[in-house]
C-alpha cells in the first residue's frame, strides 16, 4: 500500500511539475483575480489528472492504442483554446486599463469566478490525452509491482491526485503573490500581456 502511494505521488508530481501553457495560464488567472479563483482552477487541473490516473490503472494498456489516433487533434484543440483565452485576457486587460478599471483585483473585469475557473481548467486539461498515456506508461513499466488490487489502485490514484493538487495550488499561491506585488494599473496590465504572450508561445509548442 505504501509502495502504491509513493508511486502515485511520484507520478502525480512528474506530470504536474513541468510548467506548460496551462500552468502559466493558472498563474496569470490567479494574479488577475484572487486565490479562491486560482485554487478552483488548480483543483480543476488536479481533477483531470486524477481522472486520467484512474483510467490508466483501470485499463491503460487498452486505452493507449485507442487514444493514439486522437492525440494530435486534441492537442491542436487544446492549443487553440489556450491561445483564444490568452488573447481574450490581453484584450480585456487593455480595455480595462483604458477605462481605468484595473485598480482593483476583485472588480471582476479581468478574470473568471471560481466555478467557471474550475470548469475551464478541467476542460483544458482533459483535452490533453498525453496525461493518460503518461500514467499508463508508468503503470505498465512497473510490471509485476504495478498496483493490482482495488485498494492499491485507489491509493495510487488518490496519491497522484494529491500530488497534482498540491503543485497546482502552489502555482496558484505564486499567482496570488504576483498579483499582490503588482497592484498598480500598469503593473497588472504588463503582467497580463507578458503572461498572455508566454501562454501563446507554450501553446504553439504543444503542436510542434
Amino acid at each position: 500500500m505504501i509502495a502504491a502511494a509513493v508511486a502515485g505521488l511520484l507520478a502525480g508530481y512528474g506530470i504536474a511539475i513541468p510548467v506548460g501553457a496551462v500552468g502559466a495560464y493558472l498563474v496569470a488567472v490567479t494574479a488577475r483575480t484572487d486565490w479562491r479563483t486560482g485554487a478552483a482552477a488548480a483543483l480543476g487541473v488536479a481533477t483531470a489528472d486524477g481522472v486520467y490516473a484512474l483510467l490508466a490503472v483501470a485499463g491503460g494498456s487498452v486505452l493507449v492504442p485507442l487514444l493514439a489516433p486522437v492525440t494530435t487533434p486534441l492537442r491542436w484543440v487544446s492549443a487553440v483554446v489556450l491561445v483564444v483565452l490568452a488573447v481574450r485576457a490581453a484584450a480585456t486587460a487593455v480595455r480595462a486599463y483604458r477605462g481605468g478599471e484595473l485598480a482593483s483585483r476583485d472588480d471582476g473585469a479581468a478574470g473568471p469566478g471560481p466555478g467557471r475557473a474550475y470548469l475551464t481548467f478541467l476542460g483544458i486539461t482533459v483535452l490533453n490525452p498525453m496525461t493518460v498515456i503518461y500514467f499508463a506508461a508508468l503503470v505498465l513499466a512497473t510490471g509485476p509491482d504495478a498496483p493490482s488490487s482495488g485498494a492499491e489502485r485507489t491509493v495510487y490514484v488518490l496519491a497522484a491526485l494529491a500530488a497534482s493538487a498540491s503543485w497546482q495550488l502552489l502555482l496558484a499561491t505564486g499567482g496570488t503573490l504576483l498579483g499582490r506585488a503588482l497592484t498598480g494599473t500598469r503593473g497588472r496590465l504588463a503582467t497580463t500581456l507578458v503572461s498572455s504572450t508566454l501562454i501563446v508561445v507554450l501553446a504553439v509548442r504543444l503542436v510542434r
